[in-house]
């Protein structure tokens, strides 16, 4: 199959410009930049002091903002890219002209993509660069700079599940329903699932396979890669004696997280078809 980058590039730009003029990249930096900046300087007040305690410490600390924040918005961001345009009556408009299904559900995605990506650097980075002011820790910086590639790719795989829901859902009233259930599934109540399995079996159901279970949802893929990246985030969330070191590679985790975007948004084009 020939795909023609140009068409794809055609319909990111129009999405990415779309979510430009309605100020929602500049928005969603906004809520980045002021909930980083917050615990940034109060993340640290549970063990009795405020202000800027180093980069590791914040990382620790913004991971489980992230995991809540970031794929709320990317399900939000993506849920109706297709179905929208099936209620709005441009999908048939699309289609007929010399473009192919994969080259707009790729380049939606992609756009979309983008503007996700631009909002997590902007807002994040901000707070990044006045840490790096602050402490002057070129290696801390290095790991916050990670912090921030995992959250967008995090961010991508849930958009990705939103462009599959999008594709399946028949309106957009049953793709949001199907993007908050999606949220709640992944963030809430899969960890409280497998926990629950752990402690009601006294760990004789799913001890061993506990690890490869996590790997399974990609909010804890972003967990676990950014709470082995240093000893201060392995002790912050005590997640370093049930997980082990060997399936901690940093590598292998980003090939974690791009099998979750790659796929759902394969399934969406196969099934867009």
């Amino acid at each position: 199959m020939s795909i023609d980058f140009r068409q794809v590039a055609t319909i990111a730009a129009k999405e990415f410009w779309d979510r430009i003029r309605n100020r929602w990249v500049f928005v969603t930096a906004a809520v980045f930049a002021v909930f980083a900046l917050a615990i940034a300087y109060f993340g640290a007040a549970q063990q009795g002091g405020v202000g800027f305690a180093g980069i590791e410490v914040t990382i620790a600390s913004l991971v489980s903002l992230v995991i809540y924040l970031v794929p709320l918005i990317a399900l939000i961001l993506g849920f109706d890219a297709i179905v929208g345009e099936r209620e709005r009556g441009s999908l048939d408009l699309l289609l007929s002209m010399p473009i192919t299904r994969f080259e707009l559900v790729f380049g939606k995605f992609a756009g979309l993509s983008a503007a996700l990506a631009f909002s997590t650097l902007a807002g994040f980075g901000l707070a990044g660069m006045l840490l790096w002011y602050q402490q002057l820790d070129p290696s801390g910086l290095y790991h916050y700079f990670g912090f921030m590639l995992s959250a967008i790719l995090m961010g991508m795989a849930f958009l990705s599940i939103a462009v599959l829901t999008s594709v399946l859902a028949s309106d957009r009233a049953r793709a949001s329903g199907g993007a908050i259930g999606v949220w709640f599934f992944f963030v809430l109540v899969y960890d409280l699932i497998l926990l629950g399995i752990l402690v009601g079996t006294g760990g004789a159901v799913g001890g061993k396979a506990f690890p490869f279970l996590l790997l399974l949802n990609p909010a804890d893929v972003f967990r676990i890669l950014n709470v082995f990246g240093s000893e201060q985030a392995r002790t912050f969330y005590g997640l370093a004696t049930v997980f082990p070191q060997t399936l901690s590679d940093p590598w292998f985790l980003g090939l974690i997280l791009a099998f979750w975007i790659a796929v759902p948004l394969a399934l969406a084009t196969w099934r867009f078809k």
